[in-house]
């Protein structure tokens, strides 16, 4: 025989307002004792006979009665047979033998403690992240894992330590052009952090709703380490366009000079006045003037 398929796949539960079905409970129960009244006065054995059926009915009516609130849902099961769910709210009535088992649908947080986790080069960094997920499928929240809360608290600490490991945690010079990174690319990282998330989350009937990134971190071991290559690499930066706008004012002043004509160099003494004035706008101090009285040449 084929495997039959275990998921379950919510569907609409028979279920009925309980308003007029707690009105009818209650009538039921005040007819009993005038059935009694009449029963005493020999009206018979039939009114007998109907006192207790009547008492049954009353409480067969009233024990089906349940309430749900605003995104509240409630899965239905009659000897351990799934019949339905019900997504109504207020007073409601259903077949009194079911088990009526309430599920919330309203949006949560998970708010997952950082990890110490190793990003795609195999440096350790501590990582979290805040998910906001729902319940979409009662039936497979119910049925379907055992604990739909704590197994969305396990795959989210597992979804999160594998999106680690696809991404570095920094640009690189071993990182291809345009390669998202953990810290500079968030928006794709949060995106595939969803993707993974609802993937994993599929089997459990979950619906996630957002999730970023809330800490983000290298590990206490080589955080210092790490700290002083971003500085360096700072530094080189700041170095490099220092010098492409130090190479454009030099290039200015010398064209500026020779088209007014102020003084004539030769190719020696242009030389000297961009070694000068290359150490004056890329010096990170400030400079001392020396005053030549003499020439190049003597």
């Amino acid at each position: 025989m084929p495997a039959q398929d275990a998921r379950h796949q919510e569907r609409a539960a028979a279920t009925r307002n309980g308003y007029p079905m707690a009105a009818l409970g209650i009538g039921l129960l005040l007819l009993t004792p005038v059935l009694g009244v009449l029963a005493a006065r020999g009206g018979g054995g039939l009114l007998v006979l109907a006192i207790p059926f009547t008492l049954a009915a009353c409480v067969l009516l009233l024990v089906g009665l349940y309430m749900l609130q605003p995104n509240e849902a409630a899965n239905l099961t009659l000897f351990g047979e799934y019949t339905g769910t019900d997504r109504g709210q207020g007073l409601r009535w259903a077949n009194p033998f079911t088990r009526k088992g309430r599920l919330s649908l309203r949006s949560r947080n998970l708010n997952v403690a950082p990890l110490k986790v190793n990003d795609q080069r195999g440096n350790p960094v501590e990582i979290g992240a805040v998910v906001v997920w729902r319940v979409r499928d009662t039936a497979q929240a119910a049925f379907d894992v055992d604990d739909f809360e704590t197994y969305v608290s396990v795959q989210a600490e597992a979804a999160i330590r594998h999106l680690a490991s696809l991404y570095a945690y920094d640009d690189g010079e071993d990182l291809p052009a345009g390669q998202a990174t953990l810290r500079g690319g968030l928006d794709v990282v949060s995106l595939a952090l969803r993707e993974e998330l609802q993937a994993r989350f599929d089997a459990a009937g979950v619906e996630v709703q957002d999730a970023k990134l809330s800490h983000l971190a290298y590990a206490p071991e080589i955080a210092q380490v790490m700290l002083r290559r971003q500085q360096a690499e700072a530094i080189v930066s700041a170095r490099h366009k220092i010098v492409q706008g130090a190479v454009g004012m030099v290039e200015a002043a010398l064209q500026g000079l020779s088209e007014r004509n102020v003084v004539q160099l030769d190719d020696e003494r242009k030389a000297s006045m961009v070694s000068n004035l290359l150490v004056v706008l890329c010096s990170d101090r400030e400079t001392q003037p020396v005053v030549n009285t003499g020439t190049l040449y003597s």
